[in-house]
């Protein structure tokens, strides 16, 4: 019995030293079994975390997260910027994250890692940083790396020591909604217009800004001003009042708003709405912050190449290392700077939705070939796919209008929406529409769109290294290029090194561009058949030209400031016939002086 005990002994022993070499071997081969991806569980923001939880966000420029601070500051949300990324945070990024990420992911987490290690020097510990602190930003899926960028934030900030910070993607309900009960970040109707109008704003004031500062008589005064107007923004859109129906109603109709839910938000909804879009507080801002920009001084008579700027969206927004601060240096080589808005990404979203509607709905539609008299299927057929596009046809049409109508209110000299029909079709034959990733046939057709309409002098196209939407755009541009050869197209690629010879290719092709702009100029000084001491002259006679708000008519075939404003003096002489009489004598008596 005892000899049958030690041989069951010495076989389960064999047994398992066998099993343990055979997991060494499968291990050796790289044959371990899989062990399955969950994804982490994250901690919830809550309602009742809301009063002591800061939200940190960035990504933009400086006056679209002052006015998204303000509010989320308005709605009650305790709310920060991040600083502007720099390379140190690039090198973060890298030390913490993955290798082989894009620029964006580095510098993003790498600045905000070194923004909480900054909150722990201040004196926070690790865990009042996890517990009241939460990084907002954005979420996606598709071919290109964003989709990765939450999971390689986490990664990061696991690496750096703050394992468990809680990263809420606006596109992502499980980090906003809390299951446990009301979530700490709530999309109300207030949030939603007060973001409509801060995105509207900041796309509205940082295109007006690189149009006024290359022209600025007194240096540093746009930037001044500016500042103090979006200071002033940001007081109105953190301490507005919200509109509440039960407030604002006759007194004889609050009981019947107070007791009746539906009709009470309903009416919530529309007066709000009117409120965040027509107020007079609001209107009031609008028109003081006009005031204000409308005192800056202007010579638009300078000849400055006009840049328009492309690419991936976080290199062509971003102002400071990630983008190689192109845009102060493009500025300081003289240039004028044409500035992509967000609100030119969200239309193409939307025109992509409706786009792949239409093209994936033989697939998706209820009938399959209904015969002719089958009316019921056809109308079923026809009302599926249409009633999507409407909505979605209609959400264009909303958004165009917020954003013209802000634009109108600011001053009225802000470059409209590029039609996406437009962008597309000339595109179509280059780039194929459906193609997803980045930017998509957005970088092609605005190329071919700003030089074939002569909008700009250069194109010049910002993206991270290695991006690969962009890197089929630019595989694209050459035939592009070659199509148009008076086309000045540069790509550059962006990382947190290489600022000296990205500079360098872009002095390059600038020269260019100046060589053109100022051909330009001449050729339409020329035209007009007077000097520019008879254009200056008559300027000093009519102060509002040097106003930056002076509406300037935009000519077909002219792309510069300096072009299209002297062609616009010269027909306002031809109409001021007191002043064309008094030259007209001048000269004479010049050219009778000249003959003695």
């Amino acid at each position: 019995m005892a000899t049958n005990l030690v041989q069951i002994e010495k076989d389960a022993e064999i047994k398992q030293r066998l099993e343990a070499e055979r997991m060494r071997l499968r291990k050796l081969a790289g044959l371990e079994p899989p062990k399955h991806f969950h994804r982490p569980v994250e901690r919830a923001f809550t309602a009742e975390q809301r009063a002591h939880t800061t939200i940190l966000f960035g990504g933009f420029t400086w006056k679209h997260e002052d006015l998204i601070r303000a509010v989320f500051q308005g709605c009650g949300y305790r709310c920060e910027k991040l600083p502007v990324p720099n390379v140190a945070g690039f090198q973060a990024g890298k030390e913490f994250g993955n290798n082989g990420q894009c620029n964006p992911t580095y510098f993003t987490v790498g600045n905000l890692v070194q923004y909480l290690q900054f909150l722990e020097k201040e004196g926070l510990s690790r865990q009042q940083i996890l517990d009241d602190y939460v990084f907002f930003t954005a979420g996606s899926c598709g071919p290109c790396r964003f989709g990765m960028y939450e999971a390689e934030y986490r990664f990061a900030l696991k690496n750096a020591g703050f394992d468990g910070f809680r990263v809420l993607l606006f596109k992502d309900s499980d980090g906003i909604k809390a299951a446990s009960g009301e979530p700490g970040l709530k999309f109300s109707i207030d949030f939603g217009f007060g973001m409509l109008n801060a995105m509207h704003l900041g796309d509205v004031i940082n295109d007006l800004i690189y149009q006024i500062r290359p022209f600025e008589t007194h240096a540093g005064e746009t930037d001044r001003v500016f500042r103090e107007m979006v200071d002033g923004l940001c007081e109105d859109l953190k301490n507005r009042k919200a509109f509440e129906i039960e407030q604002s109603a006759p007194h004889w109709a609050k009981p019947k708003f107070k007791n009746h839910k539906v009709l009470r938000n309903t009416f919530n909804v529309f007066g709000k709405w009117h409120e965040h879009m027509w107020g007079k507080d609001y209107l009031n801002a609008l028109r003081n912050a006009r005031e204000k920009m409308d005192a800056i001084e202007v010579d638009r008579t300078r000849v400055k190449p006009l840049v328009k700027i492309t690419g991936e969206f976080w290199a062509q927004i971003t102002e400071g290392d990630g983008n190689f601060h192109m845009f102060d240096f493009l500025e300081r080589e003289g240039a004028q700077v044409l500035v992509e808005p967000i609100a030119t990404w969200v239309a193409y979203l939307m025109y992509q939705a409706k786009a792949h509607a239409k093209a994936k709905w033989p697939v998706n539609r209820p009938h399959r070939n209904p015969e002719w008299y089958e009316f019921q299927k056809q109308f079923a057929n026809y009302i599926g796919l249409h009633k999507k596009l409407w909505g979605i046809s209609a959400g264009e049409r909303m958004w165009s209008y917020f954003y013209h109508r802000t634009a109108k209110n600011m001053g009225g000299i802000t470059h409209h929406l590029a039609p996406q029909t437009e962008l597309a079709a000339l595109a179509d034959p280059f780039y194929n529409q459906y193609a997803r990733g980045g930017e998509g046939h957005l970088e092609v057709g605005k190329n071919v769109y700003y030089t074939l309409h002569k909008m700009c002098h250069m194109v010049l196209a910002l993206k991270p290294f290695g991006c690969m939407p962009s890197s089929q755009s630019d595989g694209v541009q050459s035939a592009v290029v070659n199509k148009f050869k008076d086309m000045i197209f540069l790509p550059i690629e962006t990382s947190g090194e290489g600022e000296v010879n990205a500079h360098s290719r872009v002095q390059m092709a600038l020269g260019e561009a100046k060589v053109k702009a100022k051909a330009e100029f001449e050729q339409c000084l020329q035209t007009t058949g007077r000097t520019m001491n008879e254009i200056r002259e008559y300027i000093e006679e009519h102060p509002e030209l040097t106003r930056p708000f002076y509406p300037v008519p935009h000519r077909e075939g002219v792309a510069g400031t300096a072009a299209q404003f002297i062609l616009h003096v010269s027909d306002r002489i031809d109409h001021d016939t007191h002043f064309w009489k008094r030259s007209r004598v001048r000269v004479d008596a010049l050219a009778a002086m000249s003959g003695d």
